[in-house]
């Protein structure tokens, strides 16, 4: 692939990007050029790959706090824009993975602002079962970071 080529990828995903966020869908998928390029929110999928190459994935019906985890009543949300850090430091081991039991109170993240590190707290006890976030990962004020059920 020539580099004018993945540039104009970029600019594409990254336009796919902002109509997700005016839209509020939660993914969107176009062919051009002998390529489809399908964008997901929360971080999950963003690729470009030659449509031939492609298989349509299946069907599934999603609830609605799947397509919108912040709305889960198990997530554990941002309290602040910022980078989420998942280990207390790098290199280390993260406070918390798919299917860690957490109690209430429990450090499960750090976002940095403004140069401080500010402690992320899960409000319940429980197993966190989605973490959709990684580490060093911008995050925004709301953002679905864990959901703990």
């Amino acid at each position: 692939m020539t580099d004018e080529k993945l540039r104009v990828d970029q600019e594409l995903i990254r336009e796919l990007a902002d109509l997700l966020a005016e839209t509020g869908l939660s993914e969107i998928e176009i062919e051009r050029d002998g390529y489809k390029v399908r964008v997901a929110r929360g971080g999950l999928i963003a690729t470009a790959a030659p449509a031939a190459g492609l298989q349509p994935a299946p069907e599934a019906s999603l609830a609605a706090s799947e397509l919108e985890p912040a709305k889960h009543p198990g997530a554990v949300t941002s309290p602040m824009v910022g980078t989420a850090f998942r280990a207390p430091e790098p290199g280390a081991e993260p406070f918390v993975e798919v299917g860690s039991t957490v109690s209430e109170g429990q450090t499960i993240m750090i976002v940095e602002a403004m140069k401080t590190m500010n402690q992320i707290p899960t409000p319940r006890a429980g197993t966190v079962t989605a973490i959709f976030v990684e580490d060093g990962q911008p995050v925004e004020f709301g953002e679905a970071l864990i959901i703990v059920e």
